[in-house]
């Protein structure tokens, strides 16, 4: 089917037409305000949708950790404003050890799927993948809306459970069983964990509709000219990130209905001889095993669908802004084969300490160490991009430097982790607390700002503000750091994490004095965030008005279409391509880029 004779109208039915002239002709048919930014088929509709959800939860998440922070650093202190958040799971202005391990638990799984999942791949394939690839709109804009509204759904559910008697699901974001398979085991282990399990089963539905779309429409939806190896390398990321969730969700999916199972109907897929105030549970035969290798088989793969997308931002943004094409671009793709391929094969490098075979452990060593190769070709290939660049350090080039930066320092961490004679002794400490939030969590959400930043005139026709975009910046990669590198020697220290109250420890209590710096700075990194978002809703209606097609001289697509695109995209016929994403030379002009859409000149060879 050709791309160019898809149009999308009214709430979304796609259908051949003329051209897309005709297309824009209709949009005096008003859309009502329904059909046009709540149920919407429009994909640029659909990414702010999962931006703004995911910038609501990323508030939540971070104030979770603030509040848990609090605990952590002043044991014995009382915040009055804890119990007007909290009610009574801060009476006094004391977190309840109960609610600690939810808060903990919700933090972690709100950050990890609903922003950094959800939010992330959600956000920019939605916004990138038609625009990039030279399409009208995702290969099913129906399907597009549904991926959203199963994430609302799953959102609602895990919103409500912030509310129920009992409390939130508190099993840790990983919900191993039997903690997680047994109501009566804890607070935490009631309604609020079937609404943890119902709310994930809905999410990954919503990923693999997504993901499905993600993939479909970079296979089939490209523009004349656009073949494989002339696509930018965000496009790459964010197809291999689909590849990712729909290869390794559906794993997580059945782990999940399991663990229904084992709560609601009596089924022993996770338990066995289970004994509570001496008397014997009537589950034999389980193992909680088997949920660890459920878990984690998505749950590594997970690791670099938060991290691919960054990665292919960080590599657009920094060759844009060094003013160079980005070297080896075919070694890029190679290695995100690579690293797609090798994340399906190191989960049980979470499973050190679970008792398995030492000859088990030593290929998943093998493996994990592996992995770094693919990853190392990136940074080596980024650095060399920058490498006597003429660079613009912009906000979105700032955050994209300081997620190579994280990245590499995160990185070099995980070579200790996956080493698993010293695993049994670093595993469940700060160590891996550390390692975890910088090299994904905090590297990612750099990847994502990065995004934010360079993609906002394309989202809403206005710039963000630079100068708090510098500030927002420098404090939270200060922050980063000094949140989480002071985290690595109270882990080799073997001060374990997850714990409420570490005052009563001999071994740990010298520690104190970390524990409160490092809960001071995360307060006012998070008050840094509060200004990204203010930064955001009101750059959105008064930010600097985008004036130019292409105000950072960018070679792709996306710049081609109109400042704010009708649904559709491009009037008139798409743009032919005729040469790869990343052609920054002097153009015979006065410009030092090429954009794709400029056929080659008389003897010119393609890069």
């Amino acid at each position: 089917m050709n791309n160019e004779e898809i149009i999308i109208e009214g709430p979304g039915v796609a259908h051949g037409a003329e051209s897309a002239t005709d297309h824009h002709g209709h949009e005096h048919h008003e859309q009502h305000f329904v059909w046009k930014y709540i149920f919407s088929q429009d994909h640029k509709i659909i990414c702010k949708q999962f931006l703004i959800t995911g910038i609501i939860w990323a508030i939540i998440g971070a104030m979770f950790s603030v509040f848990f922070r609090l605990q952590l650093g002043f044991p014995d202190s009382t915040f009055p404003i804890m119990e007007k958040f909290l009610g009574d799971w801060a009476k006094g202005g004391k977190l309840s050890p109960e609610f600690y391990y939810a808060l903990v638990t919700m933090h972690g799984t709100i950050l990890v799927f609903f922003v950094l999942t959800a939010g992330l791949s959600g956000t920019f394939a939605n916004l990138l993948i038609p625009f990039q690839v030279g399409a009208r709109d995702m290969a099913s804009p129906f399907m597009n809306m549904l991926s959203y509204w199963f994430f609302f759904l799953a959102s609602i559910l895990m919103f409500v459970s912030l509310f129920v008697e009992t409390g939130p699901a508190s099993g840790g974001w990983t919900t191993y069983p039997p903690l997680s398979a047994l109501k009566e085991a804890s607070l935490g282990s009631g309604l609020g964990m079937d609404l943890w399990l119902f709310s994930m089963a809905t999410f990954v539905i919503s990923a693999l509709l997504g993901g499905l779309n993600y993939i479909t429409t970079v296979l089939n939806m490209r523009t004349k000219g656009m073949t494989m190896t002339r696509l930018p390398l965000t496009v790459w990321a964010l197809f291999f990130t689909a590849v990712l969730g729909v290869l390794s969700f559906p794993v997580l999916f059945s782990g999940l209905v399991l663990l229904i199972f084992d709560r609601n109907f009596g089924t022993s897929f996770y338990l066995s001889e289970i004994f509570i105030g001496g008397k014997a549970l009537p589950h034999i035969g389980g193992s909680a095993i088997l949920y660890q290798h459920l878990f984690w088989f998505l749950g590594h793969p997970e690791v670099y669908i938060i991290m691919l997308p960054g990665m292919g931002m960080a590599s657009e943004v920094l060759s844009t802004n060094s003013r160079k094409p980005i070297f080896g671009y075919f070694a890029m793709i190679i290695s995100l084969v690579g690293i797609t391929l090798l994340a399906f094969l190191v989960w049980a490098h979470h499973m050190f300490v679970t008792g398995m075979s030492p000859f088990l452990g030593s290929i998943f060593v093998l493996l994990t160490l592996l992995i770094a190769v693919p990853s190392a070709v990136k940074v080596f290939n980024w650095i060399t991009t920058i490498w006597r660049g003429n660079i613009r350090f912009t906000p979105a080039m700032l955050f994209a430097l300081g997620f190579v930066s994280l990245f590499i320092s995160g990185g070099l961490t995980g070579i200790f982790l996956g080493n698993s004679a010293l695993d049994i002794h670093l595993h469940d400490t700060y160590f891996v607390v550390a390692h975890f939030h910088i090299v994904m969590g905090v590297s990612a959400f750099f990847g994502m700002f990065a995004g934010i930043y360079h993609w906002f005139p394309k989202m809403f026709g206005r710039f963000m503000n630079s100068t708090l975009g510098y500030v927002h910046f420098f404090i939270t990669f200060a922050g980063a750091y000094l949140i989480f590198w002071p985290m690595h020697y109270e882990g080799i220290a073997g001060m374990p994490r997850r714990y409420y109250d570490y005052s009563a420890w001999e071994s740990f209590k010298h520690f104190q004095g970390i524990n409160e710096f490092i809960s001071i700075i995360a307060m006012i990194v998070f008050l840094t965030q509060i200004l990204f978002v203010v930064n955001f809703v009101t750059s959105i209606f008064r930010g600097r008005k985008m004036t130019t097609l292409n105000p950072w001289g960018s070679t792709t697509l996306e710049w081609t279409t109109p400042i704010n695109p009708g649904h559709g995209n491009w009037v008139g016929e798409i743009p032919e391509v005729y040469r790869w994403p990343y052609d920054y030379r002097d153009d015979g002009h006065g410009n030092d880029f090429i954009p794709q859409t400029t056929p080659l000149r008389p003897g010119e060879e393609e890069h």
